[in-house]
C-alpha cells in the first residue's frame, strides 16, 4: 500500500493565508501546519510585492499628498483583497470576543459567531485608517519599506506566538494545530532572522539611523501582538485562529504607525 502524499508546508501557508489559487493535496496535520506556519514570513513578502506596486504606481506621479494617500489606500486594499479579509475577520471577532466582557466560553461563541458587533467594527475601522494614515504620511519609497516591514514582522509574530506560553483556547480549528507548537528554536531563529535582516538592510540602504528606525517599529509590532496574546490567554484561555489574525492586523498597524512617528 502506498502511503498518502503529504501537503507541502509552503503550499499550505499560501492556501490557507492568501486567496492565491495553490493546490493541496492530503490532510493538514499538526505537523504539516506547524511547518506550515514558519512560512509565513515568505507569505508577507509575496503579498508585499503587488501591494507596493499598487502604492509606487499611484504614489511616485508627482508626489502629491492625495496621491500618496490613495497609494496608500490601494496598498492596504490590496492586502485585504490578497488575504480574503482573513485577518480583518479575525481582528474584529477577536476585538468582540475580547470586548464582551463575558466568562471565557461565551466570549469564544460570540468570536464563532458569524456577525460582527459594533466593537469588532470599530476595531476594523481604526486598523485599516490608521495603516492608511500612516503609510500616506511617509515618502513613498520609505511607505514601500514599512509596508515590506510591516507585513513580515506581523507574520513572524504569529510564530513567535505559537510557543508554548500561549496555548490554544479551544479544540479544533487551525489555531488548535498550531498555537503552543511551535519548538523555541524555530521560534527565536525566526525572530533573529527578522531583526538581523531589518537592521542590515536598514545599515545598507541609509545607514545605522534607518536601520534603529526600522527595528523600533519593528520591535513595536512583537510588542503589540504580544499585548493582544496575553489579552486572549487572560480572557479566553489560549488564542484561537481569530487572534492570529487579529495579531497579524495589530501588529501590522503597530509597525506602520510607529516607522511614521519616529520618520
Amino acid at each position: 500500500m502506498t502511503q498518502a502524499a503529504r501537503p507541502r508546508p509552503a503550499q499550505v501557508a499560501v492556501s490557507m493565508f492568501t486567496i492565491i489559487p495553490v493546490p493541496v493535496s492530503g490532510p493538514v496535520d499538526e505537523d504539516v501546519a506547524g511547518k506550515a506556519i514558519l512560512w509565513l514570513p515568505a507569505v508577507g513578502v509575496l503579498l508585499s510585492v503587488p501591494a507596493a506596486a499598487a502604492l509606487l504606481a499611484v504614489g511616485l506621479g508627482g508626489g502629491a499628498p492625495l496621491r500618496r494617500l490613495l497609494g496608500a489606500v490601494l496598498a492596504v486594499a490590496v492586502l485585504a483583497v490578497l488575504t480574503g479579509g482573513l485577518h480583518l475577520d479575525g481582528l474584529a471577532d477577536t476585538a468582540d470576543g475580547l470586548g464582551s466582557r463575558r466568562p471565557a466560553d461565551a466570549a469564544l461563541e460570540i468570536m464563532r459567531r458569524g456577525d460582527t458587533g459594533p466593537l469588532g467594527v470599530a476595531a476594523l475601522v481604526l486598523a485599516v485608517l490608521l495603516q492608511v494614515t500612516a503609510l500616506a504620511a511617509l515618502p513613498c519609497r520609505l511607505a514601500v519599506v514599512g509596508l515590506v516591514l510591516g507585513a513580515v514582522t506581523a507574520r513572524t509574530a504569529v510564530i513567535v506566538a505559537t510557543g508554548p506560553a500561549f496555548p490554544p483556547a479551544r479544540p479544533g480549528g487551525f489555531g488548535a494545530l498550531v498555537a503552543g507548537r511551535t519548538p523555541a528554536r524555530a521560534r527565536m531563529t525566526a525572530l533573529i532572522v527578522l531583526l538581523a535582516a531589518v537592521a542590515g538592510s536598514g545599515e545598507l540602504a541609509a545607514g545605522t539611523p534607518l536601520a534603529a528606525r526600522l527595528l523600533a517599529a519593528a520591535a513595536a509590532g512583537l510588542l503589540a501582538a504580544t499585548a493582544v496574546c496575553v489579552a486572549a490567554r487572560s480572557r479566553l484561555g489560549g488564542l484561537t485562529g481569530d487572534v492570529f489574525g487579529a495579531v497579524i492586523e495589530l501588529a501590522m498597524t503597530a509597525t506602520l504607525t510607529a516607522l511614521t512617528v519616529l520618520t
